[in-house]
């Protein structure tokens, strides 16, 4: 979470700052700042609240300098204040700081029995005054000795007016990269804040320092040794983050997902005789000697994995387990050499994701990534990884990234059970022909927006929803009430239908609006005697089923359809309506969107 830019160059840094800071806006953050060194004088901005508080601070009293850093922060430590927002200094040097340090209490101490002050809540500060201790004419190696005595999560960048001309980046546990342009360098905590400027760029891993000046970028490891890196030219194209005519990033990325749908499976799909091709590097060799899987994710992620729990298992029959990145990091798991790992990560740098692949790698696991970005650090630290090809994704509610996720996982399942002898021919030509014909079942569905704007106006000032869906349709229920939480801040939660008289039951009123997902399915009769508990006692039902299937008139007040699509498929036409739901009734409370309150699109803390 955050956002990180830094410039060295020929021009002014300021307006390269703010833009970089915008393209980084979608990261989630409370507050902002730049610093600037222009002939050895330093000048530090800083606000809380929205990138245009910012600005308007900046260009009231503008400084100059071809220098600089500047940061979006999200609080962890310290409230949010202008105080507490980075970049934080002192005594000429200025550093800003994405990630955790667990040991700044001890640090702090240390350094205050030193003389020095402290005048913030965070934990940023104490590196600060850890380079500037360490300082003794090279900024560098002032980093490495300093950084050496942090243990945390860290991607920095720093620069000082005793060494006017540098800005040093460093990353352990959180994203970092370099950009390389003409007599100009870059520093940022992800790609886009770069494009505009160049397509190569350099991705530095944990424990490596990149050093900066007009003369070019030296990326060395915290013992000071020399690291060569390969340059990546990227080929995404900024055009792409624009809202392209929608209101929002969020409803441009709903109607998206046919088109990221498409993309995720074309070309690794093949007809002719049911397979799917996975690119899965090291990992490939492994699959045929699974005997276990195990499904890592967190937030919306952890909702495509309990899906591809259903897929493998019946696709592959291989027994699939599904947890949580926070919790399997700090339990004993048990997995080996059988096991197959699957980190499944939209943004590819989620902590708690990153650290269960390496615990289960170091207990042997075959670990593969499902990512959107491409060279994360759960992707380069996979033994493979599958590429979900949504497309830059801009609103911090993920949409299109979580149904590539779900395709990602089918086509995990189909290739599994083809290696391992449980889909016949017929059976994988059938699947496959299935998820082609998605494309255009999704875009169907989305044409019924009008009629969601409609529920919306409804239901808008209501306080409370139950989501409630069985099998494949669970997580789904479980997704649409994060959605409704996430965009709207309405509390809403998410059950198994079974599991409704089981307490949720309590709830049921004339004013609880219960969303109900009833296609046909293997349980659709089961799902359908949940209606009429509900029905009983005067709950409010919004049904989500198949066209066609008028018998839910008689249950429910408002009913929305979706195509008549095989179960394993269901889950990619069942959230549209969901997401539709949340993104209109948090329109109509004049709710952010695209940047919901305290949440960030990247999660790279615990």
């Amino acid at each position: 979470m955050c956002g990180i830019i830094g410039y060295v160059g020929g021009e002014n840094a300021v307006p390269i700052l703010i833009e970089g800071l915008k393209r980084l806006e979608y990261r989630g953050y409370d507050s902002a700042g730049i610093a600037v060194i222009n002939g050895g004088e330093l000048a530090i901005r800083k606000a809380v609240g929205k990138l245009k508080n910012l600005e308007s601070v900046v260009w009231s009293d503008p400084p100059a300098g071809t220098v600089g850093i500047g940061h979006t922060r999200w609080a962890t430590h310290g409230r949010v204040t202008e105080l507490n927002a980075h970049p934080h200094e002192t005594q000429g040097f200025v550093l800003v700081h994405n990630g955790i340090i667990e040991n700044y209490l001890a640090l702090k101490e240390k350094l205050r029995t030193e003389g020095h002050d402290f005048h913030t809540e965070t934990d940023t500060e104490v590196i600060v005054h850890l380079i500037a201790k360490y300082f003794a004419g090279d900024l560098t190696a002032a980093v490495h000795q300093a950084l050496r005595e942090v243990v945390g999560a860290y991607a920095i960048a720093v620069m000082g007016t005793d060494d006017p001309n540098t800005v040093v980046g460093a990353r352990a546990g959180c994203p970092l990269v370099v950009g390389l342009g003409q007599g100009e360098y870059f520093l940022a905590s992800d790609v886009p804040a770069v494009l505009n400027h160049t397509r190569d760029v350099i991705f530095l891993d944990d424990g490596e320092v990149a050093t900066l000046t007009r003369e070019g970028v030296r990326v060395t490891s915290l013992d000071g040794r020399v690291v060569n890196k390969d340059v990546r030219h990227v080929t995404w194209d900024p055009i792409m983050a624009e809202k392209g005519g929608y209101k929002h990033f969020m409803l441009k990325e709903i109607f998206e997902q046919p088109r990221a749908v498409l993309d995720t499976f074309r070309g690794r799909v093949v007809p002719e005789t049911g397979d799917a091709v996975l690119d899965l590097g090291k990992a490939a060799h492994s699959l045929a000697h699974v005997e276990r899987v195990l499904l890592v994710a967190c937030g919306t992620s952890w909702h495509a994995a309990l899906i591809g729990k259903y897929m493998l298992e019946e696709m592959a029959h291989v027994p699939a387990e599904v947890d949580y990145g926070s919790e399997f990091r700090y339990r004993q798991p048990v997995l080996d050499h059988r096991t197959l790992f699957v980190g499944i990560s939209q943004s590819g740098e989620t902590a708690d994701t990153i650290a269960a692949a390496r615990e289960a790698k170091r207990l042997g696991a075959t670990a593969v990534a499902i990512s959107n970005v491409m060279d994360s650090t759960l992707a380069r630290e996979s033994d493979g990884v599958f590429y979900t090809h949504a497309g830059p994704e801009i609103g911090v509610a993920a949409s299109k990234t979580f149904t590539t996720q779900v395709v990602s996982m089918y086509l995990l399942g189909l290739a599994l059970g083809r290696q391992r002898g449980t889909l016949s021919e017929a059976q994988g030509k059938k699947l496959a022909q299935d998820l082609l014909q998605m494309p255009r079942l999704m875009e169907g569905v989305l044409e019924q927006e009008e009629a969601v704007i409609e529920l919306a106006r409804q239901f808008a000032t209501k306080r409370d929803f139950l989501f409630l869906g069985r099998g494949l349709s669970f997580p789904i229920a479980l997704e649409g009430a994060l959605k409704l939480k996430e965009l709207s801040y309405i509390h809403a939660e998410g059950y198994a239908g079974g599991e409704m008289k089981h307490g949720p039951i309590a709830l049921i009123d004339p004013e609880m609006p219960v969303v109900i997902l009833a296609p046909r399915s293997r349980v659709y009769d089961k799902i359908v005697s949940n209606l009429e508990e509900i029905k009983a006692r005067d709950g409010i039902i919004i049904a989500v089923g198949t066209e066609g299937d008028e018998e839910l008139k008689r249950h429910a007040q408002y009913v929305l359809y979706v195509p008549d699509v095989p179960e394993l498929l269901l889950p990619l036409v069942l959230v549209l309506p969901l997401q539709l739901l949340a993104y209109h009734i948090a329109i109509r409370l004049g709710c952010d969107v695209d940047q919901p309150r305290n949440l960030a699109k990247s999660v790279t803390v615990e």
